[in-house]
C-alpha cells in the first residue's frame, strides 16, 4: 500500500478575502457561495458567452458575486484581488477538473507566485483542499481524506455531525463567552488593584470580585473558575453541555473553591457478578434509536458478560455497552453470511459454557428476517434450550413507516400489511406478491437488488410466463380436437396480479437514526432515485397506497427525498429538563 501523506489543517479568517473563481459549471456556484458564506468576496472570471448556473447566475444578479467577463489570464490573479495586498488575490479556484489543459497552466503559475490554488478531483495540482464541514454556529468540523475520496470524506462528516446533539453550536458561544468574560472580569480586576481604587459600578461586576482585595487572591479565583470551566468542556456530556443555559454561564462565573468535575460523570459503573450459571440471551435492539430499546434489552447490554452483535446494529445502541464489557461484531459481508453466524453461535456456546451471560444483540425484532428461530433450534441441538431467553424488538417493518409518516394500515386505504424479503436464501429472489389494491407490503433487504424486484412485481417471472404458455397450448389442443377431453389446470397456479408502475412507493433508510432519509416515488421511478441519490444502508422499501394517505405528491417532481429524523424531539426535551437538572457548584 502506498504510503500516504497528512496535510496540516488550518482555518483561514477569510473576510474580505477575494476569492478567484474559474468557470461557469454546478461547481463554481458551490464554490461562489462558499466563498462568499465566510464573508470573502468571491469574483468569477468567465466568458461573456458564457451559459451560468442558475444558482451562480442568481448571485450575480444580487451582486453577491462579481463576474469578469472575459477568459481567465495569468495577469487576473494579480490584479483583481485586494488594494491592500497590490490586486494579488487571496486563493484561485479552478472547477474545470484536471483534464482541462488550462487547470495545470493556472495551477503552475500560482504556485510560482504562491498564490494559494484549488483545482477540482486534482490534488497533485492544488496547494490547498477544502474540508468536508459541518457549521453548527461558532462549532466548524472539517474531515479530508487527502484526496483518497471525497464520497468517504463526506460520510464521515455526516456520521460526525449526526452523533452531536442539536445546539452544541450555541453551547459553544455561551462557554466562549464565559471564558472571555473570566478573563476580562480579571484583567480590570487586577488593573483596579494596581491603581489602588476600587471598580467602577457603571462596569456591572458582581459583588463577588468587590471582594477580592490582592493579587493573590484575584489569581486564586480566576484559577478556580477557568479549572472548574475547562472540567465541565472535558467530562460533561456533549448533552449536558448543548443544553447549557444563559442562568448556567452566570453560575460557572462565579467564584468556586474546591470544585472539581466529578468521578462518576462519564464513567462506567461497577460490574455486577456473573450469573452461576452461563445463558444466552437473544434480544432485538430496534430501528436504530436507542430510545427505542426495551428496558429488558437495555438491561440486558448493561449486565451482559459478552455481547455478541449483528454488523447493522446501530452505533446510538453500541455506545450504550460499558467500556468494560467485551463485544465482537458479526464479520458478515457477501459470501460470508454463514460462516459469520457460526461463529457467533459457536462463541455464544463456549461463553455460556464458561458461565457468562452472553447477549446475542440483533438489529429490530429477532424472528423478524433476524435469524432468531435459527439461532434459537441451534442452540436446543447443542443442549441449551432451558438456558436462552428470546426479547422482542420494534422492528423497522412497521416503525420505519411509522417514522416516515406512512400508516401501515388506514380505513378505505389499507387494511392489510405484508413483510416480505427482498432477497431470498443465498441470495436467490423469492416468490413475489401479487397486487391487492388494500395492501402494504415492505421489504426488508431489498435495495441492493431493487431493479431487480421492481421488475419481479411489475411483470412476471420466467416460471410465470412458462406457466401461461402450457395453460394456452392445452386451451389450444382442446378446441383442435372435438374427441379430446378438455385438459385439467388443477395443478397449475393462477396467474399473478401485476403491481401497476405508479404504485407509490418509500425508501426509508436508517430509520429513527439523525440520518433517517425518506425517499418518496412510485415503483417505475424509485430504481433511477435510488441511482441518483445513493444509498443509505439499512433501509427497506414500503409500496402501496398508504404511501401517500397523509403525504401527496407533486405530479411535477418525480421523487422527494426527506432528510433527518425528529420523531423522538419530545423525549430529548423530557430528558433534559427533567433528569439533568441545573448546573450546580
Amino acid at each position: 500500500m502506498m504510503a500516504s501523506h497528512i496535510s496540516m489543517l488550518t482555518t483561514t479568517d477569510a473576510r474580505s478575502h477575494v476569492h478567484l473563481i474559474v468557470g461557469s459549471n454546478p461547481l463554481a456556484a458551490s464554490r461562489c457561495a462558499q466563498s462568499f458564506n465566510v464573508g470573502a468576496c468571491p469574483v468569477l472570471v468567465a466568458p461573456a458567452a458564457a451559459e451560468l448556473h442558475y444558482a451562480l447566475q442568481k448571485r450575480v444578479d444580487t451582486g453577491e458575486v462579481k463576474w469578469v467577463k472575459k477568459s481567465f489570464e495569468e495577469n487576473d490573479a494579480l490584479t483583481l484581488g485586494r488594494e491592500e495586498l497590490g490586486g494579488v488575490v487571496d486563493a484561485v479556484f479552478v472547477t474545470s477538473g484536471p483534464r482541462d489543459p488550462q487547470s495545470a497552466q493556472v495551477s503552475s503559475f500560482c504556485k510560482r507566485n504562491r498564490i494559494p490554488v484549488n483545482v477540482v478531483d486534482a490534488p497533485q495540482l492544488s496547494s490547498f483542499s477544502l474540508l468536508s464541514t459541518h457549521t453548527d454556529g461558532p462549532l466548524q468540523i472539517g474531515v479530508t481524506t487527502n484526496g483518497r475520496g471525497c464520497k468517504l470524506a463526506s460520510r464521515i462528516r455526516r456520521e460526525i455531525a449526526a452523533s452531536l446533539p442539536q445546539d452544541l453550536g450555541t453551547a459553544c458561544s455561551r462557554l466562549g463567552d464565559a471564558r472571555r468574560r473570566i478573563q476580562e472580569e480579571d484583567h480590570l480586576l487586577h488593573s483596579a488593584l494596581a491603581d489602588g481604587g476600587e471598580l467602577d459600578d457603571s462596569l456591572d461586576q458582581t459583588a463577588t470580585f468587590n471582594k477580592l482585595v490582592t493579587e493573590a487572591d484575584l489569581d486564586a479565583a480566576k484559577n478556580r473558575r477557568m479549572r472548574w470551566l475547562s472540567q465541565i468542556c472535558e467530562y460533561w456530556p456533549l448533552k449536558r453541555l448543548a443544553a447549557v443555559s444563559d442562568e448556567d454561564v452566570a453560575g460557572i462565573l462565579t467564584s468556586y473553591e474546591g470544585v472539581n468535575a466529578p468521578e462518576s460523570i462519564g464513567r462506567p459503573t461497577a460490574k455486577s457478578d456473573p450469573s452461576d450459571r452461563g445463558r444466552v440471551i437473544l434480544a432485538g435492539s430496534g430501528p436504530g434509536h436507542p430510545d427505542l430499546l426495551t428496558q429488558a434489552t437495555h438491561k440486558a447490554i448493561q449486565t451482559a458478560d459478552l455481547i455478541l452483535a449483528d454488523k447493522l446494529v446501530p452505533a446510538g445502541v453500541l455506545d450504550l455497552i460499558p467500556r468494560r464489557t467485551p463485544v465482537h461484531i458479526a464479520r458478515k459481508f457477501p459470501g460470508n453470511a454463514d460462516a459469520a453466524q457460526e461463529e457467533l453461535q459457536q462463541m455464544a456456546i463456549a461463553g455460556v459454557r464458561e458461565g457468562k451471560a452472553v447477549l446475542r444483540l440483533k438489529q429490530g425484532d429477532p424472528y423478524i428476517y433476524g435469524r432468531g428461530g435459527e439461532e434459537v433450534a441451534y442452540f436446543r441441538r447443542h443442549g441449551l434450550g432451558d438456558r436462552v431467553t428470546v426479547l422482542p424488538g420494534i422492528t423497522s417493518a412497521l416503525s420505519a413507516p411509522l417514522f416516515s409518516g406512512i400508516p401501515a394500515t388506514q380505513r378505505d386505504i389499507s387494511d392489510q400489511v405484508l413483510i416480505c424479503t427482498g432477497t431470498g436464501k443465498k441470495g436467490k429472489p423469492p416468490n413475489p406478491p401479487e397486487y391487492v389494491a388494500t395492501r402494504t407490503v415492505v421489504f426488508l433487504m431489498a435495495l441492493h437488488r431493487i431493479a431487480a424486484l421492481v421488475g419481479e412485481l411489475t411483470e412476471h417471472t420466467d416460471a410465470e410466463k412458462g406457466t401461461v404458455k402450457d395453460v394456452a397450448s392445452s386451451e389450444e389442443q382442446t378446441e383442435g380436437s372435438a374427441t379430446q377431453e378438455p385438459s385439467t389446470t388443477t395443478n397449475t397456479p393462477p396467474k399473478r396480479t401485476l403491481w401497476p408502475r405508479n404504485t407509490p412507493c418509500a425508501v426509508i433508510e436508517r430509520a429513527s437514526c439523525p440520518d433517517q432519509r425518506v425517499i418518496r416515488t412510485t415503483l417505475d421511478r424509485v430504481v433511477e432515485a435510488i441511482e441518483q441519490e445513493g444509498s443509505r444502508p439499512p433501509g427497506l422499501l414500503v409500496v402501496g397506497g398508504a404511501c401517500e394517505a397523509l403525504y401527496k405528491s407533486e405530479k411535477s417532481r418525480s421523487w422527494v427525498v426527506e432528510d433527518g429524523f425528529a420523531g423522538l424531539e419530545i423525549g430529548d426535551q423530557l430528558d433534559l429538563a427533567g433528569s439533568l437538572g441545573p448546573i450546580s457548584a
